[in-house]
């Protein structure tokens, strides 16, 4: 028998979502009879105790005797229980600073860490995220910022609606003014962001139109790979190269900055990879860009304008363009920008969130967990038997406690 235990989320500030949600524990359980899935009690869940109790899934307070543990945000380097596999976001890939206590706490307390962002097709195509909502709420936040900056329209937040039926249903009555949005990534986080499109009839334009043209309705255009970067020894785009080599390449974005109303940026982000522009680009004369949606979230990162993650509670901050220093957000005027930089987006929608990321999780995961060895989540793990795997020797600075000699 494999036992499972759904985690109560114990980062600050409190994160709603849930792995499973009680219908896929039900599926789960009656395809797999190897499988029993446990919750542990939460009162901040987006799903309530009463909701899985109802579902008949077994509400436990002690998971200590489960085999393989979800949650969503990192777990507090106390909280873990030593020897047992655990899933979830833990932000160590990058050698994130903040997060090195809890990676040298999996490595000593010999802990099978299996990190949602790393599972992955062999092509390295993500399987698990949140993407797709991360995609719709921040682009639902980037509109509604440019309505209050410009007093052009009014649009509730995301969280302030609650649920996806509610923002399709408030788009159904709203018309947006002739704005221009420029829209950079790929993936699900762009699928979120061109279905908001879609859905709000903003017109998608051809990059060169879009640099050329002016129009009575709202458009947008969606660049990536070779419409986003080149090469900077012959101005060509080569996908493979760019991955093994983005430094060798360089953002194309800079031609867009006086066109573009409105960013929205998905892009994926390391220090190796071109900014979408530099600060200095930010005082330009013709920078029009009065709001930047920065999805991705990486402080100084593609956004280099980005200070820092705002909250849900808190969602935009403004940036002076003369100073460079942050002021308060929604001044009607061309000499600040708009940054909204939320990094946990889909825990606006949550219940809808949760159930995005259950149906993949056990369409792609749940099998792999019962097969003798498996490629995808060997992929995924960072740590086990207090070593770091192959794939991720290069976090060993960052990982391994440095024990310090005593001479004597």
């Amino acid at each position: 028998m494999i036992k499972i235990g759904l985690l109560k989320e114990r980062k600050i500030p409190k994160d709603v979502r849930v792995a499973l949600t009680p219908k896929y524990c039900v599926r789960i359980q009656n395809a797999y009879p190897q499988i029993k899935i446990y919750v542990e009690p939460s009162e901040t869940r987006c799903i309530s105790d009463a909701a899985y109790r109802a579902a008949g899934i077994e509400l436990k307070e002690d998971l200590s005797d489960c085999d393989i543990l979800l949650g969503i945000k990192e777990v507090p380097a106390d909280k873990l229980i030593p020897g047992k596999t655990y899933f979830f976001f833990s932000h160590t890939k990058k050698k994130q600073p903040y997060n090195q206590k809890l990676m040298q706490a999996l490595i000593e307390k010999r802990i099978r860490m299996i990190d949602y962002e790393c599972l992955t097709h062999s092509d390295e195509q993500r399987i698990l995220g949140f993407g797709f909502y991360a995609g719709v709420v921040g682009t639902h936040n980037g509109l509604m910022t440019f309505g209050k900056k410009t007093g052009k329209f009014d649009l509730q937040s995301a969280h302030a609606i609650g649920n996806y039926e509610g923002i399709l249903e408030a788009y159904e009555r709203f018309k947006l003014p002739n704005i221009k949005i420029a829209i950079t990534g790929s993936g699900k986080v762009a699928a979120g962001v061109i279905d908001v499109m879609t859905k709000l009839d903003i017109e998608p334009m051809e990059p060169s139109d879009f640099l050329t043209h002016s129009y009575e309705y709202p458009v947008y255009t969606h660049l990536k790979g070779g419409e986003l970067y080149a090469r900077k020894d012959n101005d060509l785009f080569y996908r493979d190269d760019f991955h093994a080599n983005p430094q060798a390449y360089k953002c194309l974005f800079t031609s867009f900055v006086n066109q573009a109303d409105i960013l929205i940026n998905g892009v994926y982000w390391e220090h190796d990879i071109p900014r979408l522009f530099e600060k200095a680009d930010i005082q330009r004369k013709d920078w029009r860009i009065a709001v930047i949606a920065d999805i991705t979230c990486d402080q100084e990162g593609s956004v280099p304008i980005n200070y820092g993650a705002s909250t849900i509670a808190d969602p935009v901050y403004g940036m002076d363009r003369k100073t460079m220093l942050r002021t308060d957000p929604f001044l009607n005027t061309k000499d600040t920008i708009d940054i909204m930089a939320v990094d946990n987006l889909p825990n606006e929608l949550p219940v809808d969130a949760s159930h995005y990321f259950a149906i993949h999780l056990e369409k792609y995961v749940i099998p792999e967990l019962i097969n003798e060895t498996s490629d995808i989540l060997q992929r995924a793990t960072i740590c086990e038997n207090g070593k770091l795997t192959k794939d991720f020797e290069y976090l060993a600075d960052y990982a391994y406690v440095e024990v310090k000699r005593v001479k004597g």
